[in-house]
């Protein structure tokens, strides 16, 4: 099967294993549109690839994803229609991984912050390298966190650890990941893709059918707490893009840049 997909999202094939890299690597994968859109779409099209069985997710690089770009921020204070369009997307794109047919094994290879947080947290199975870190710092730039931590954290580790990090942006290290509910398996930095392609070819040789369903019937859990919270969250990150604190936070971000 031919994947659709802008350049910023790369897909190989590794027997019933597609690898999906994050392929912005000199910009450690900030998330700018062509990024956006391309994990949005991914994951229709890996429900789709009949061979596909199980999804290996990565970045290219020194980071998993460094979180926004702030070029992309910026035009979005200043475009609505883009603002609107860019959070309507997010939307798809969590509903979309929430829904994939396929598992996804999250291979951290390294820093994992903003959307890039998000996706671990929607992955399936995570593999964190030593040095990896997560991070959810929306709050910290002003943003709600409308496809953050927040939308399942809750689900899990404790609502107090989910609190505190979505507060406060602090980096979530591998170890600390692991210990909290986040992570499934640390490993040295140069085995994580090794180590999560390996649990995907476990995964990969079982009943088809029955690792499918099962995913969907853990992920009904996952999707009815979405639902109940990602309208108010969305709207409330729209509105974010007018206060003075977000404004000031990126125009402060781009001149030190």
């Amino acid at each position: 099967m031919n994947y659709d997909l802008p350049d910023a999202v790369r897909v190989e094939i590794d027997g019933p294993v597609r690898i999906v890299r994050l392929s912005r690597p000199d910009q450690l994968n900030a998330v700018n549109e062509d990024l956006h859109l391309g994990l949005t779409r991914v994951f229709p099209q890996l429900s789709a690839d009949p061979d596909a069985r199980v999804a290996v997710l990565t970045g290219e690089g020194r980071a998993f994803s460094a979180g926004g770009d702030f070029d992309l921020l910026d035009r979005m204070v200043k475009d609505r229609a883009l603002r609107h369009a860019v959070i309507a997307e997010g939307r798809e794109l969590v509903l979309n991984m929430i829904r994939c047919r396929v598992p996804v094994v999250a291979a951290v290879n390294g820093p994992a912050v903003g959307l890039g947080c998000s996706v671990i947290a929607l992955s399936d199975v995570v593999y964190m390298a030593e040095s990896a870190y997560l991070s959810d710092p929306h709050v910290m730039v002003g943003l709600v966190a409308a496809d953050g931590g927040p939308l399942t954290w809750p689900l899990h580790t404790s609502l107090l650890v989910a609190k505190e990090y979505a507060f406060t942006g602090d980096r979530i290290a591998a170890a600390r990941a692991k210990e909290i509910g986040l992570a499934n398996h640390v490993c040295p930095d140069d085995e994580v893709l090794s180590a999560a392609l390996a649990a995907a070819h476990k995964i990969a040789a079982l009943p088809q059918q029955a690792v499918e369903a099962t995913k969907r019937v853990l992920n009904l859990h996952v999707e009815r707490s979405v639902l109940a919270t990602i309208d108010f969250a969305m709207a409330a990150e729209t509105g974010s893009f007018d206060t003075e604190d977000l404004q000031e936070n990126v125009a402060r971000f781009l001149k030190r840049s």
